[in-house]
């Protein structure tokens, strides 16, 4: 049985269809129907100006986004594909933060669907710390489709996996 440990939470009958996809080879071309179309944001000056664009629309309120950068020490190994950040500190009298958003490098290249994904999943961390049904609608808020977004950067994280593994090809 094909190991699946980006959808470890999901139904039985959810990664049975995920493994057919996998033993048929066409997890890769299902991918690439719904979710292949590039982005055209591969520099940190680009993805600043795309998370200020999110923000502005969706989070008027909230507090402004100081940068935004890929960052190649993330890695999926560490459960991180994005980070966000306040950092504070004294300056004269007053505590001024500053409120930084990474980007794991991986994301440079990926369908813009999981650019969006994981700048809607960081700018809500802005608004809501935890995991929590506030969190979620904030989410859903910025982006819709945004829990199926999730599940189909899980499925294209076990497919980067699937090609990396020794023997397999480009599937």
């Amino acid at each position: 049985m094909t190991p699946l440990k980006y959808l470890g939470g999901y139904p039985d009958a959810t990664q049975a269809q995920v493994r057919e996809l996998i033993t048929a080879g066409r997890l890769g071309e299902w991918l690439a129907a719904r979710h292949g179309d590039p982005h055209a944001v591969h520099t940190d000056k680009a993805l600043y100006a795309y998370v200020v664009i999110m923000k502005d629309r969706y989070m008027r309120k909230a507090d402004p986004v100081d940068k935004a950068v890929y960052d190649n020490r993330l890695h999926v190994v560490r459960h991180a594909l994005g980070t966000h950040t306040t950092v504070s500190r004294v300056q004269g009298g007053r505590l001024k933060a500053s409120r930084e958003i990474r980007v794991g490098s991986m994301f440079r290249d990926a369908p813009a669907d999981f650019l969006k994904m994981i700048v809607v999943h960081e700018l809500a961390h802005l608004k809501q710390h935890e995991h929590n049904k506030a969190f979620y609608q904030l989410c859903t808020h910025m982006a819709p489709d945004y829990h199926q977004l999730e599940f189909a950067l899980r499925l294209y994280l076990t497919h980067l996996d699937l090609q990396r593994a020794p023997g397999h090809g480009a599937r």
